[in-house]
């Protein structure tokens, strides 16, 4: 594909990548046994680096009773989110971008395997998510982010002078995890209360640095970790790869279903105290709502919902069962597993509703709502 559009030379340069050596237990995070791939393929990286394909519905019903298109819509914006004629000089990195795009919509951008909106969606981005700009041919933009490479729409892309600035305005300051099982702690000290475990790799929003410490975004809640095992860095949003789900014996229609449904909200926002899979949920209004789908209907509250049922080990684990998480307050989010050791939840207001590995932190327990 040719690239038609003539770039205009913007001269800036930003520095992001700044690096700390930072606290990290020593025992390593044991991943899922054989039991938990319970027939379904299902694999999916952290909010910030994905790879795998999918083909997906773009059209579902929400709990309020209307059709619309939670993946995302491919076609009109208003005119002062369109894409600009200008991009980032070949010379420029802008936190690992040289041609930077940044995803301008209100919910999530569909990524398609080929320029064509019958074509098969393979990842999302979302609100200023980043992205490399690969070809431009005036009306579908290819592009490569995090480890999604598809078409997007170009008028959902801004470029240019007016990305470089988005970019400035919404970057986010991450913590890395870089030794095999972080502590993050309810204090700035290693004598309180551990809140969870996080596996290598992991990444984390940092909320405020200190000497020794930095502040830490929970899923929604505060944690501390010390400057001894994370890396810093400053980076853009990336896209989401979308699930490819292979089906094999032992589970049941519904649970297939259940997952396939909870997957197309990929991408939607977090909102605290709300329940719509569309335009906003916080974690277990997320799953109040998926479940009610389906006919069985669970209080608002991950900590009531870890009532309902019956607990099995997580290596009992099926597709539909429920992960909760917490710290020494007790439960505090709750997420649905898709299989192979992944899980899908409403995760913060920064990462909005993502797919994340089931042991990212420890759960407290794993509790059967959903019939065999």
């Amino acid at each position: 594909m040719k690239n038609n559009r003539k770039w205009k030379t913007t001269a800036f340069i930003l520095t992001c990548g700044l690096t700390v050596a930072l606290e990290g237990g020593a025992a390593a995070q044991t991943s899922a046994g054989s039991g938990l791939n319970a027939g379904i393929f299902a694999t999916m990286d952290s909010y910030y680096n994905t790879d795998i394909v999918v083909s997906a519905t773009n059209t579902v019903t929400t709990m309020e009773g209307q059709s619309e298109d939670a993946a995302a819509t491919d076609t009109t914006v208003p005119a002062d989110t369109a894409a600009t004629d200008t991009a980032v000089p070949a010379d420029t990195t802008i936190c690992g971008y040289t041609n930077l795009g940044i995803a301008q919509v209100d919910s999530s951008l569909n990524v398609r395997e080929q320029p064509d909106t019958n074509s098969d969606i393979v990842g999302k981005m979302q609100n200023d998510a980043g992205c490399e700009i690969l070809e431009d041919d005036g009306e579908w933009l290819k592009i490569e982010s995090g480890q999604v490479t598809g078409y997007v729409k170009a008028e959902y892309i801004i470029t240019g002078e007016a990305a470089v600035a988005k970019a400035q305005e919404v970057m986010k300051t991450i913590a890395t995890v870089t030794t095999q099982t972080l502590n993050v702690r309810a204090e700035m000290n290693t004598d309180c209360t551990k809140l969870a475990l996080m596996p290598e790799g992991e990444e984390l929003e940092v909320l405020n640095q200190y000497d020794g410490w930095v502040e830490v975004d929970l899923d929604g809640d505060v944690g501390y970790a010390s400057t001894d095992y994370v890396e810093i860095s400053q980076q853009l949003p990336k896209a989401q790869t979308m699930t490819e789900l292979k089906y094999g014996q032992g589970v049941s229609d519904t649970r297939v279903s259940l997952v396939a449904y909870a997957t197309q909200f990929v991408g939607n926002p977090y909102v605290w105290g709300g329940t719509s899979l569309t335009r906003g949920a916080d974690c277990s209004g997320f799953v109040l709502s998926v479940y009610a789908n389906y006919g069985v209907y669970l209080p608002h509250s991950s900590r009531a919902q870890a009532g309902c049922g019956t607990r099995i080990s997580a290596s009992e684990a099926q597709p539909g069962d429920l992960f909760f998480y917490g710290s020494g307050k007790g439960i505090n989010h709750v997420a649905i597993y898709i299989g192979n050791g992944q899980i899908v939840h409403a995760s913060s207001p920064s990462t909005g509703i993502k797919i994340s590995n089931a042991y990212y932190r420890s759960p407290v327990c794993v509790v059967r709502v959903l019939g065999n």
